[in-house]
């Protein structure tokens, strides 16, 4: 497993076109491992800028804490 930081807001497309934002929060064990627990929000948005506003809004997200994959 990689020790690069994971940015904490993932925007994926699902299966019905509608996308979707997964809040990832990382902790490290007692040997420096991250450790990433990811949580799929209930909302659907049409489009990529509207998930991001939502995370700006609700989780405070900043540009650049955003991926894709």
């Amino acid at each position: 497993m990689s020790r690069e930081p994971v940015k904490p807001f993932l925007i994926n497309k699902d299966e019905e076109g509608h996308y979707r934002l997964t809040v990832r929060h990382t902790r490290f064990n007692s040997q420096g491992y991250p450790i990433v627990t990811a949580t799929l929000q209930d909302e659907q948005f049409k489009t990529a800028n509207a998930a991001r506003a939502h995370a700006r809004e609700h989780f405070r997200a900043e540009p650049g804490q955003y991926s894709t994959k």
